[in-house]
Formats: C-alpha cells, structure tokens, sequence
C-alpha cells in the first residue's frame, strides 16, 4: 500500500469536464485494483488511451519448467552471468516459478527501450543488483539507483532508459498485488513507527512526461504466456496529470532498518513485501544477537509448508559456503536446511554482519525452468556432507 499521491494537472472534483486549451476534453482514465474495491489512480489524457492503430500477431513468451527436477537443496549460480540478451524482454529469463510468483534475472546489453512495455496479469518487482537509470511511465519519472526494489502496478506502461555500465537485475512477478507489510500499518493504512520503513523511504515520480507528438508508438502487452503487439499513433504517455494510491514507486534495500534481539530473531523481522502465498525480506547490514551465549548463525529449520529462495546480494554469507554474488539457493519444503559445517561454531562471538540479500518465501511449492538448468551447482545438495 502506497500513500496517496498527484502529480501534474488534475480537476477539483474527479469524473467532471476537464478542457484542454483548445476547448476539449482531456480523456479520463481510471486504473483501479479488485474491479472497484481496491486501490486506484484517475489519469488525465490529451488523447483517448482506448484508440490503436493496429494490432499485431501475438508472440510466444513462456518459460517451460524443468522436467523431473527431484527434491533437494539447490543452488543456481548467476554470479558470473553479465549477458542475458539484448532487450530488456528477451533478457530476461526466468529461473524459479509457480502459479503465485516467478523469479528472473535480467542482463540487457540494451540501455534503453524502442517499445513501451505493459504488464497485464502480474505485479512486477524490479530489484536493481546492478545499474541505474530511470523508469519512465504513464505516471512520470523516476530515478532507479543500485538497491532499489522499483515496484510496478500491473497494467503500468513503462520503459527503462538506463545508465552505462554494468546492469543486473531480478525481476520477481506476482499473480496478486505487493503491498507493504499489513502488520506494520494502522487501520488507515499508515506504516506505524516500529516498521522498519517508513513513507519517507517511497519514492514515487517525481515529473510528468506529457507527449503529444504524432507517429508510431509500439506497446507490448504480457497476457497468458504471450507478447500481444498493440500499435498506437499517439504515445501513452500523453498525460497531463494524475492522482491516486496506484503508481509505481522505488523503495532502496539500504532504507530497510533492521530489527534485532538477544537471541536470532526469525526471518518474518525482515519482511519488506506481501503478496497472496509469498512474502519478501530484505537481508541488511545489522548488529547480532547480544544474549551472551547467542549463537549468531541461523539454526537449522524444517519448512513444513513453504519454499525459501535466497538471492545473495553482496557482503560475507557466513552460513553458507561456496556461495557468490548473484547466487540463488533454494531450500525446498520437505527436508531441512541450515548453515554449513564449521560455519555455527565459526560464528560465535560475531558481532555483526555485512551481508545483503533478497529473501522469497513462497506457500506453494516452487518449479525450476528448463533455463536454470544452465546455471545449476550439481553438488550442492551434498555440501553438507563434511
């Protein structure tokens, strides 16, 4: 749940006659979430948003799943992944899914986009592990730094135009809203003062784009394994103005304060994100536990109904042996997992720890793709063994 907010030219009151210089009307756009019932932005167009030009043939885009994948302890290892394609759509490549949720990583050797991007059935989280830039949409600008989680509203219409340099990104699709964590909002949906963010760290748009030029605007719309190509003659971001609690926004893995105990604290203390059957923490920089006999290192832990996937973000994992930045683990619910040989008796006496990483905890099972075989540690499921 985001914080209301407007940005450009809008009416006093909404759903009445808004005229464009030329004595026209501007064209009213609602965005709403659950039919009526959820949250919702008005957006004020030059042109009418619903006029195409043309429609082309439908694409293919699906990611198929790994067949006969057994259960155990996995670890993907894209530390070492600079390229996955050129476009930001074809780079991208999913790793991990199920009906609830995918994961991808996203190398383009593209810096910005010729088309404008739409997706129709899922919410989008962008998580920036390399790069900068700017997300634009409908909604305007915004800045896009290293560390950002830049969530993105289904049905958003967006292009990355983004810096030079090195660019990774995991991308995380979700088949309901992300919204921030409901136990730490108030009954008005305010974050309350022991959540570990807070409104100030949201960063919406911070400047329209209103073009209005003539010519040939390609949109790609994802929608049931498929890119369907819309062709407009006018751009869609020909907005004037907008208002509403549905938008696009940035929130940086580096503003999440951490919350500690005596003892180790278990992983909900790092929830950052909820969605129907996953949850999302953030690993931070953060003191340990401080009883005098705490043992730092998480303990070993049987997941009886849920997945867990890690992506190591940067710093020193010191549960995990042979791990990298950029590698992905995935303990599956059914067998146990926990920190490596050598690594809890290691640990003691710690004081802090540097690591970051990206935690996805998903309530149904999930499924490698036949494109993260490519990136499979084979032995990790014995590095347990001494």
């Amino acid at each position: 749940m985001a914080y209301y907010y407007k940005l450009g030219k809008i009416p006093p009151k909404r759903h009445t006659q808004f005229r464009q210089p030329d004595g026209s009307l501007y064209a009213e756009e609602l965005v709403s979430s659950k039919g009526f019932s959820g949250i919702y932005s008005n957006l004020y167009h030059i042109h009418p948003p619903t006029r195409i030009k043309d429609l082309g043939d439908p694409e293919p885009y699906r990611s198929p799943l790994a067949k006969d994948y057994p259960l155990k302890q996995t670890h993907l290892d894209t530390s070492q992944v600079t390229e996955t394609g050129e476009d930001f759509l074809g780079a991208r490549k999913v790793l991990l899914k199920n009906n609830d949720v995918s994961l991808a990583i996203c190398c383009p050797t593209s810096r910005t986009m010729d088309y404008f991007y739409k997706n129709a059935e899922a919410d989008e989280i962008l998580f920036i592990h390399d790069g900068s830039g700017y997300l634009l949409s409908q909604f305007g600008k915004l800045r896009i730094e290293q560390g950002d989680y830049v969530v993105i509203p289904r049905t958003t219409i967006y292009k990355l135009e983004l810096d030079d340099g090195p660019v990774k990104i995991m991308i995380i699709e979700s088949a309901n809203p992300v919204e921030t964590v409901k136990r730490y909002r108030n009954e008005l949906g305010q974050l309350l003062e022991h959540s570990p963010y807070c409104e100030r760290d949201i960063r919406p748009p911070q400047e329209m784009i209103t073009e209005d030029q003539k010519g040939e605007y390609l949109m790609k719309i994802k929608k049931a394994d498929h890119l369907y190509h819309y062709l407009y003659d006018q751009s869609p971001f020909d907005l004037v103005g907008w208002d509403g609690f549905l938008y696009p926004y940035a929130i940086s893995i580096h503003d999440f304060e951490p919350i500690t105990g005596r003892v180790h604290q278990p992983p909900p203390v790092h929830q950052m994100f909820q969605a129907h059957n996953f949850v999302i923490c953030s690993f931070v920089p953060r003191l340990f536990d401080y009883h005098p006999k705490a043992i730092p290192t998480p303990y070993n832990h049987s997941n009886i109904d849920s997945d867990e996937v890690l992506y190591y973000v940067d710093g020193n994992f010191m549960s995990r042996k042979g791990i990298s930045r950029g590698s992905f683990t995935l303990h599956p619910g059914g067998i146990p997992h926990g920190p490596h040989p050598g690594t809890v008796e290691k640990s003691l006496g710690a004081k802090e720890t540097k690591e970051l990483a990206v935690m996805l905890d998903t309530f149904r099972p999930l499924f490698l793709t036949e494109e993260a075989l490519q990136y499979l540690d084979p032995n990790y499921h014995m590095s347990w063994t001494e």
